[in-house]
């Protein structure tokens, strides 16, 4: 049941209320927006077009690309909106809805990248295992699973905010619909709302990230008593190393933003550490994997040369 308050809309404050840096920021922003979606386009492009990619390290690099234009979709264009706009006002509906995506495909990201990081250790600790293992059924079976549970976590958060009462300011001080400017606008009882966002939200953040920790721990484990050799356990990891800074560059700022209690005196963090992870991270993705990734490259040269 959605909210039945006066409240219909509420006022985005956005990232900053200097009028002068407004134009700037627009250049900006949108040109971090053309980047992350025609990086992130070309590398989904690449990874279905060449069939060389068309293995299960590729398949869930396709599913990171295109999660990346959509979570940058749900939050660029209105605050692109914002900066040419003197009323920054979104409708309560569409607030809910923004606020349901943004989740959604930021907890799904989350889950998505712990799952390369179990592919990465069986292709290295089980090479000759590692098509039987990760067979196509099994790669559909787990995208499948984490789209799913990202939606239904976000459909969480989403209702039991849709139900709270809104009955004073409704400015928000962030550059998006999220859950802490909310409940600070919300009447009555929170502690349900709070208790979800920092027990379920803080599960689905921190669990892939030390399921990820743990992925590479064994990775190091087997190679080096298997190896002995420091150059040989650096050759290795090497393969690993796009999926590694992703991780950091993705779950360094959410670990942040789900560790730290909501106060007022971190509201302003907050919204540089969500630019950081639904601005900046997007863009990174496909320089890190396009740079990093000699097949990547390849395949990019292909496609240029077929242009």
């Amino acid at each position: 049941m959605l909210n039945t308050t006066s409240v219909t809309e509420f006022l985005l404050l956005g990232v900053t209320d200097i009028q002068e840096l407004q134009p700037f920021l627009f250049v900006v922003f949108l040109t971090i927006y053309f980047i992350s979606v025609t990086g992130n386009g070309a590398v989904l492009m690449i990874v279905i077009s060449d069939p060389r990619l068309h293995s299960p390290m590729y398949f869930f690099l396709g599913n990171l690309s295109y999660l990346d234009i959509c979570y940058s979709t749900v939050t660029l264009p209105k605050m692109l909106q914002s900066f040419l706009s003197t009323h920054k006002a979104i409708s309560f509906l569409g607030c809910i809805s923004q606020l349901h995506f943004f989740h959604f495909l930021g907890s799904t990201e989350s889950m998505l990248l712990a799952v390369m990081a179990f592919d990465r250790s069986v292709a290295i600790c089980k090479p000759l295992r590692y098509t039987v293992i990760m067979n196509p059924q099994l790669c559909t079976q787990m995208a499948i699973t984490i789209w799913v549970t990202g939606f239904f976590h976000a459909l969480l958060h989403s209702v039991m905010t849709s139900r709270l009462n809104f009955c004073g300011s409704n400015r928000i001080h962030h550059f998006l619909c999220d859950i802490k400017p909310l409940l600070k606008l919300a009447c009555g009882n929170t502690e349900l709302n709070q208790w979800l966002l920092s027990t379920v939200t803080g599960t689905i953040a921190m669990g892939p990230f030390f399921l990820t920790l743990l992925s590479y721990f064994y990775i190091i484990t087997y190679l080096f008593f298997k190896t002995r050799s420091c150059s040989m356990l650096c050759k290795a990891l090497s393969t690993c190393a796009s999926h590694f800074m992703v991780v950091i560059v993705f779950c360094a700022p959410v670990l942040f933003t789900c560790i730290h209690p909501a106060l007022e005196s971190f509201m302003d963090q907050d919204g540089i550490v969500a630019v950081m992870y639904t601005v900046v991270t997007p863009v990174l993705n496909p320089l890190i994997y396009t740079l990093r990734n000699k097949e990547v490259k390849g395949a990019l040269g292909r496609v240029i040369r077929r242009l």
